[in-house]
């Protein structure tokens, strides 16, 4: 026996039967020694975790089977965190998470090809960009610097951003004239720049008011070949309206943007004061060619005088259909009157009545 017992030592947890006994071998749960107790429940050393999806995540107690689990800080649902299982299935979860707050609605934007999803922008917020924003909506739709004093408007801007300080309008009205001196400068370095001279155009127009307005645009083609189309001008004209004061006006604005000294043309239409005004003005500027190729006259104004002179032959039919159109747009009832008979005669047409503009 003292040598069966040192060949066949039991192992730990397990007791040695004699041969005579047919019974099985009982498991007894007898300590292990301190040589074969493993520990089993340290884990290696987490690393540092860099992913953003933790700060929306904490971890949880481990799993019997020892698998690291983590939980939704909002929704409190588990999942694996396992580094050899990633962040992907917790960024998901974060993106369909229906109890995540989002406190600034400002940095919710619709991405346009994802059917309408809303997703999350930076978090940065420039209240100078706001502000910059703000007032080239102003300008682009037409609207008054009222507009930023709004009730409605002020409550939707605190909404998106509570700590957001709303300008008034005189501080919209301010940013807008400062928007305009920049612009200007970066035309004037634009102009000064341009490889050839510029060609101008002019046209003036009186309001219901009997206000006159002068517009002044430029033409050049740039350094890369490409045709720019710039509005210098477009301003008050005081009276009177004679050549010479038109021609004083151009010339001061030649100067106001350095460029008087590379006129190459003007295209006018053929009104008597554009013909002295460009007379005084070639007399003031150094121009190609002794200014045989400076006034151009406007195409379209003669193109118009020819067809006023011919609808002159047909002027007494012109009349009745003029005074016909003005006759049923003057209300509704014979406005409807026209469409429903023009519906009984068959005729197909969507532009209505139409007044024609002697001057187009």
């Amino acid at each position: 026996m003292e040598e069966n017992d040192k060949r066949f030592k039991p192992k730990a947890g397990y007791q040695l039967i004699s041969e005579d006994d047919e019974s099985e071998p009982e498991i007894l749960d007898i300590p292990k020694t301190e040589e074969e107790v493993k520990p089993t429940t340290e884990r290696k050393r987490q690393r540092k975790l860099t992913s953003e999806v933790w700060a929306d995540f904490e971890f949880i107690k481990p799993q019997k089977n020892g698998e690291l689990r983590c939980k939704c800080k909002r929704c409190g649902k588990d999942f694996n965190a396992e580094s050899k299982s990633g962040t992907g299935n917790l960024k998901r979860h974060l993106d369909r998470c229906k109890k995540r707050c989002y406190r600034d609605v400002g940095q919710m934007l619709l991405e346009s090809g994802s059917g309408g999803s809303l997703a999350n922008r930076a978090p940065d917020f420039n209240p100078n960009v706001f502000r910059e924003l703000l007032t080239m909506a102003v300008v682009k739709h037409e609207l008054p610097f009222q507009f930023v004093e709004y009730e409605g408007i002020r409550k939707c801007f605190n909404y998106l951003n509570p700590d957001l300080n709303i300008v008034s309008r005189n501080t919209i009205k301010a940013d807008l004239i400062k928007k305009f001196k920049n612009e200007k400068m970066r035309v004037k370095e634009v102009l000064s720049v341009a490889p050839g001279r510029i060609a101008f155009t002019s046209d003036c127009w009186s309001s219901i008011t009997t206000d006159g307005y002068m517009s002044f645009t430029a033409h050049f083609i740039d350094s890369a070949w490409r045709l720019q189309k710039l509005i210098l001008n477009f301003s008050f004209l005081p009276p009177p309206h004679t050549g010479l004061a038109m021609s004083n006006h151009i010339y001061s604005l030649l100067k106001e943007w350095g460029i008087q000294k590379k006129v190459f043309s003007i295209t006018l239409d053929n009104a008597s004061s554009n013909d002295c005004m460009a007379d005084f003005l070639k007399s003031e500027i150094d121009l190609v060619c002794e200014g045989a190729y400076f006034h151009v006259r406007c195409c379209a104004h003669i193109m118009n005088l020819i067809v006023q002179d011919g609808l002159k032959e047909i002027d007494e039919a012109i009349y009745k259909v003029r005074e016909s159109v003005k006759y049923c747009k003057g209300s509704q009832s014979r406005k409807q009157k026209f469409f429903n008979s023009v519906a009984h005669v068959e005729l197909q047409s969507s532009r209505g009545l139409r007044q024609d503009v002697q001057t187009r």
